[in-house]
C-alpha cells in the first residue's frame, strides 16, 4: 500500500487496529483503491516476524505516521514514510535540520567546502542530513559529526549497509547520532530505492544545500523535491569549466540562493530555528550587547579577537571554549555584524556595527 493512501488511513482511524478493522466500504470512502483493500483485509501477520525480531535487538526502533515524535516537517508532504527504522538517537528525528547533497566523485574543493560548510553550521545548531553515499555525502556526515550532529537517511533496510565501504561511517553514525530508513530490515541495495529516499531527506530539512552536481546528478531529485515542498534551496557556484559545478549553477539559474559561506545559510535559515539565534525567547527584550556584556565566554571570545584576521583554531586555543561554542558565537557575532569572517576560516573585529555580508569564499 502506498503512502498516501496510509497517510489518509491513519488520519481518518488514528491507530493500526482501527485500521484492521474498518469496513470495506469505510475504506473506499476514502478513496482506498480495491487492491488496497483486500491486501488490508488479507495480512499475513507472519510477514512482519523479521522485522519484530530486528526491533527486539538494542538500540533498534521504529516511528510511525500516528506517533508525536513523527517528524513534523516530514508529516506535511505528499507522501510520508508510513514507518521509519531507526539506529541511534531517536530525539534527532525533531531537531532542526540541513541537507547536504551532492556529488558522489566531487573535487577536492568541494570534499572540503561539504565537511566545512557541515562542521560549521552543526555546530551552530542544525543537526546535518545527508544519505550516507560516497563523496559529498560522506564529508557532510563527517565535518557534522565533528561538531554537532548528524542524521543519515538510508536507501536500504536498516540491516543493510550501502556503500560497503561507508560501514565504519555508519557505525559511528548509529552510536552517537541517528541512521533511519523506510524500508524494512532485509531490503538489500536497488536503483529504484535511492531517489525514492530523497524525499526524505528533504522532506525532514528545512533547506537543502547542493555543494557539488553534475547535470545528471541524483542531488539534483533532492534539489526539486526541496522546492516542491516548500523548502529552502541553496547551491554553491564553481568554475564554468568544472562538470560538477554545472548542476548548481542550473539550480541557481532556476531560483535556488547563491551561497559562499556557511554564514550565507545562517543567516537566511535563523528566523526558522531559534538554534542559530543566540538569545531566546524571553530574552529577546533585553539588548544583546548587554547580554554579552554579562556573559564570561563572550568576553573571553571578544578579547581573542583583534583587528587582524586570527584562526577559528587559534580562538578555540585562546579562549579554552569548545569548537561548539566557538562557531555559535562567531556565527551571532557575524549576524550582529560585530565580527566579520575571511577566506580559510579566519574571524576578526569590525569597526563598525554594520553588518557584514557574509560573502567571502574559500
Amino acid at each position: 500500500m502506498g503512502n498516501r493512501y496510509f497517510k489518509r488511513l491513519i488520519e481518518r482511524f488514528q491507530t493500526a487496529e482501527a485500521i484492521l478493522s474498518a469496513s470495506p466500504d469505510e475504506l473506499a470512502s476514502l478513496s482506498i483503491p480495491q487492491s488496497a483493500i483486500e491486501q488490508l483485509r488479507n495480512h499475513d501477520p507472519h510477514r512482519i516476524e523479521p522485522t519484530l525480531e530486528w526491533l527486539d535487538q538494542p538500540g533498534h526502533q521504529a516511528v510511525t505516521l500516528n506517533d508525536s515524535d513523527y517528524p513534523p516537517l516530514l508529516r506535511e508532504i505528499d507522501d510520508p514514510p508510513a514507518i521509519l527504522y531507526l539506529i541511534g538517537r531517536r530525539e534527532l528525528l525533531i531537531q532542526p535540520q540541513l541537507a547536504v547533497v551532492g556529488s558522489r566523485n566531487p573535487t577536492p574543493s568541494g570534499r572540503e567546502n561539504a565537511r566545512e560548510f557541515a562542521r560549521f553550521l552543526a555546530g551552530s545548531g542544525l543537526t546535518i542530513c545527508s544519505g550516507l553515499a560516497m563523496g559529498i555525502d560522506s564529508e557532510a556526515h563527517q565535518g557534522a559529526i565533528s561538531a554537532g550532529h548528524t542524521l543519515a537517511v538510508m536507501g536500504t533496510g536498516p540491516d543493510r549497509i550501502y556503500p560497503a565501504k561507508n560501514r565504519e561511517l555508519a557505525h559511528r553514525i548509529a552510536s552517537k547520532h541517528l541512521l533511519i530508513t523506510e524500508f524494512p530490515p532485509g531490503t538489500p541495495a536497488k536503483a529504484e530505492n535511492f531517489p525514492r529516499r530523497n524525499r526524505i531527506i528533504s522532506g525532514l530539512s528545512l533547506g537543502v544545500l547542493v555543494v557539488e552536481a553534475t547535470l545528471q546528478s541524483g542531488s539534483l531529485i533532492t534539489a526539486r523535491l526541496a522546492a516542491e515542498q516548500g523548502r529552502e534551496v541553496f547551491a554553491i557556484p564553481g568554475s564554468i569549466h568544472n562538470p560538477q559545478s554545472k548542476g548548481c549553477h542550473a539550480l541557481i539559474r532556476q531560483g535556488a540562493k547563491l551561497v559562499e559561506s556557511a554564514q550565507d545559510i545562517g543567516i537566511e535559515l535563523g528566523p526558522l530555528t531559534g538554534l542559530l539565534v543566540a538569545p531566546t525567547a524571553e530574552s529577546q527584550a533585553a539588548a544583546p550587547q548587554s547580554q554579552r556584556q554579562n556573559d564570561p565566554d563572550y568576553l573571553r571570545l571578544e578579547e581573542a579577537l583583534g583587528y587582524e584576521p586570527v584562526s577559528v583554531d587559534e580562538l578555540i586555543t585562546r579562549t579554552g571554549l569548545t569548537p561548539e561554542a566557538v562557531s555559535s558565537m562567531l556565527l551571532l557575532l557575524e549576524l550582529e555584524g560585530h565580527v566579520s569572517s575571511a577566506p580559510g576560516g579566519y574571524y576578526s573585529r569590525v569597526l563598525t556595527a554594520s553588518r557584514p555580508s557574509g560573502r567571502e569564499s574559500k
